[in-house]
């Protein structure tokens, strides 16, 4: 939800979910924190799975939901899209972008794992959560090794975006896309906020684990 809340068009209504699982849930459910949707496009390679979860959209957030035949047609008309695939295979290529759509890619998280063509990086603006992890296990990482990207190209991190350090979208028909592999030190801090947050509440159980026995 951070990518689309900095990446996404402020007015963006119309959804494209390209997965069915949990983690497709959960981000639909954050993206709708930061965004007004009101219509949901999912496609997943098991249809039955597909239309359970747009049948759970229209129950749990009450807005239309249907199923794409595509992964083309799911972004055809979408103004922010999110994937959420174990994928081995391209997915969205550049010919499936179009002038103010923004998408957040999560499903390459190891070096055998991808979702985007390398043909995306000459359509788009790329951003990424942490540039030196997604060039040897992300989205860029495949698109090095196809050539289609300079091995020492340099990226915005949606961490400097945030600090102000770098442009995010500037304009209304830019094409954006935020690969995010995800970061050890991102697990750490929302480990210790729910650390805190518990003691503050002094809620909770502590256990041990000794690893040593």
């Amino acid at each position: 939800a951070v990518a689309a809340r900095r990446l996404a068009r402020a007015d963006a209504r119309r959804a494209a979910i390209i997965g069915a699982g949990e983690q497709a849930r959960l981000q639909l459910d954050a993206l709708t924190l930061v965004r007004d949707i009101e219509h949901v496009t999912v496609w997943a390679r098991n249809a039955e799975r597909a239309a359970r979860f747009a049948a759970d959209v229209r129950t749990a957030h009450g807005i239309d939901a249907v199923v794409a035949r595509s992964v083309h047609a799911a972004l055809a008309d979408a103004d922010v899209a999110v994937t959420t695939t174990p994928s081995r295979e391209p997915l969205v290529h550049a010919e499936d972008l179009h002038p103010g759509l923004h998408v957040t890619a999560m499903g390459a998280d190891a070096d055998y794992k991808t979702e985007l063509a390398p043909s995306v990086f000459g359509a788009a603006r790329y951003f990424c959560d942490r540039l030196q992890q997604t060039r040897v296990a992300g989205e860029l990482a495949h698109a090095i090794a196809a050539g289609a990207v300079a091995p020492d190209a340099m990226f915005p991190e949606l961490g400097e975006v945030i600090a102000g350090q770098r442009e995010g979208r500037t304009h209304r028909d830019d094409i954006t896309i935020c690969d995010l592999t995800g970061t050890g030190a991102q697990d750490t801090a929302i480990a210790v906020l729910a650390l805190q947050r518990a003691r503050a509440a002094e809620a909770g159980t502590i256990f041990h684990n000794d690893l040593t026995t």
